[in-house]
């Protein structure tokens, strides 16, 4: 059976290590505001864009180098019907080293798109892990803001 969940890949000369830290460097990345740690198992951060989008992630599994996976637990998004969309869903970044590369593999599990947001959320999420992330990782300058 083939997952529908939003996935994708991308590959960096950066080491795993480097790859992990700028992942937990959420703030680098991710636009809008972002309140508590993104860097501990078990932490909570909530991030907000305008009146648009606010969910709460609890980083429930944090392997050093190797994966990150914040659930969320609260979310509302303005610009859908059903506002909660979000809830439930997890977001992973698995990183693995393939050859003199480093690949992260991010999913949104529960990101499918039979839900509403699906091709607005798809296109940030886009935007932010293949280029804002992969910035970061490869220059040390994400670039979250950019329109």
């Amino acid at each position: 059976m083939t997952s529908t969940d939003f996935t994708t890949t991308l590959t960096v000369d950066q080491s795993p290590e480097q790859v992990f830290d700028a992942v937990n460097n959420v703030r680098g990345w991710w636009s809008g505001q972002i309140d508590g740690r993104t860097d501990q198992l078990g932490a909570e951060f909530t991030y907000r864009y305008q009146d648009l989008h606010r969910s709460t992630q609890k980083i429930t599994q944090f392997v050093s180098s190797r994966k990150i996976v914040w659930h969320v637990v609260d979310s509302h998004i303005d610009f859908v019907n059903d506002k909660t969309e979000w809830n439930g869903t997890d977001i992973m970044f698995e990183i693995a080293r393939k050859g003199d590369q480093t690949e992260l593999r991010f999913t949104h599990a529960g990101l499918v798109p039979s839900v509403e947001c699906y091709g607005k959320c798809v296109g940030a999420w886009t935007f932010y892990i293949e280029e804002s992330l992969r910035d970061l990782i490869t220059t040390g300058k994400g670039d979250p803001n950019r329109e």
